[in-house]
């Protein structure tokens, strides 16, 4: 799972870093010297482009996530029929024993 926690990781910090160049260029927009209609104008694209690339992100992370779910239930799946013919196992042994 080190691949799956260290993709997540590597994901946050560029969801952090694009965030992050969002609001500064959303400052910057704020204190450029241009008429206030084409400012919100721009500020409305960047929060445009800033919610897909964040709707995109999320997608992938419920892929990811699904992926690794679907793993573990295969996962788990099988180590519940290895535990189950070791207890059928088991109990074959004691009724040998026993008999």
């Amino acid at each position: 799972m080190g691949q799956e926690e260290s993709s997540c990781n590597s994901g946050s910090i560029l969801l952090a870093f694009l965030l992050g160049g969002v609001v500064g260029a959303g400052v910057a927009l704020l204190m450029a010297p241009k008429p206030g209609q084409e400012t919100r104008e721009q500020i409305k694209k960047l929060a445009d482009e800033a919610k897909e690339k964040a709707e995109a992100y999320i997608e992938d992370v419920k892929s990811k996530a699904a992926t690794v779910v679907e793993k573990g239930k295969e996962l788990l799946e099988k180590e519940k029929t290895v535990i189950s013919a070791a207890i059928d196992a088991g109990k074959e042994a004691y009724e040998k024993e026993k008999g």
